[in-house]
């Protein structure tokens, strides 16, 4: 028997808004290739980028995220 796919882990939050300036998501900070090739990139790509992805939301502009 064939094992049900293995879910892939995602920081979407449903948010999805691509912010001019910086190029990111605004709910997942993520850029629209690595959301467009989320599902083909392997375990370790994807994890390198969820390593990234606290330190760009600096990149955004804090109103932008509703913290202004």
């Amino acid at each position: 028997m064939n094992a049900p796919p293995r879910p892939i882990v995602t920081p979407c939050i449903k948010v999805c808004a691509v912010d001019g300036e910086s190029g990111l998501c605004l709910g997942c900070h993520r850029t629209l290739p690595e959301i467009a090739q989320w599902g083909r990139l392997g375990d370790d790509e994807r994890a390198a980028i969820m390593a990234e992805l606290p330190a760009r939301r600096s990149r955004i502009a804090p109103e932008k995220l509703g913290l202004a």
